[in-house]
């Protein structure tokens, strides 16, 4: 039996005060969000991801983890098979109001579930995370998010055969 590669870093408290770099990719990278329209195709000056039905369903996940835990969200952006979303948590000394703090893990499981509630399980196991160090670093980022859907046919998370098949 092949060994899962562990990607969290080794004794890092990631419900610690922080800035975390998310992405959540669907199961298989199958297109299922919405589409990045191009530009020229109703849309004026950069490509843009309308969102299905069920990307809407993520995007309300993202509010609801807003309200539920008080997590800040830095910037996020949602492609046609994955996301992408900049997490930051900042406890006082208690917590949040006397609740435990959530971790990065918890805070993505719960967005997984509140979509798979209605649409079953549509996401790939895990998730990438990032630990933001610095400025430079959160604005790199955060210029990453802005400008993927520009970048789609670039990106590591594109797969153009599965498109095609969503298409065809």
């Amino acid at each position: 039996m092949l060994k899962r590669k562990v990607n969290r870093l080794q004794d890092y408290d990631y419900s610690q005060n922080g800035a975390y770099f998310v992405t959540i990719c669907t199961k298989d990278k199958q297109c299922i969000f919405g589409e990045v329209v191009p530009v020229g195709a109703g849309v004026p000056d950069r490509p843009k991801v309308v969102l299905s039905q069920l990307g809407r369903q993520v995007e309300e996940a993202i509010q609801f983890q807003k309200t539920k835990t008080g997590l800040e969200i830095g910037g996020y952006v949602i492609m046609p098979n994955h996301i992408h979303i900049i997490m930051i948590i900042s406890n006082d000394d208690f917590g949040r109001s006397g609740t435990p703090a959530p971790t990065i893990s918890k805070v993505v499981g719960s967005m997984k579930s509140y979509v798979a509630k209605i649409y079953g399980n549509v996401w790939q196991k895990g998730f990438y995370d990032h630990i933001i160090r610095n400025q430079n670093d959160y604005d790199s980022i955060l210029n990453y998010i802005d400008t993927n859907p520009d970048k789609r046919l670039e990106d590591e998370y594109y797969n153009n055969e599965v498109l095609q098949v969503l298409k065809s």
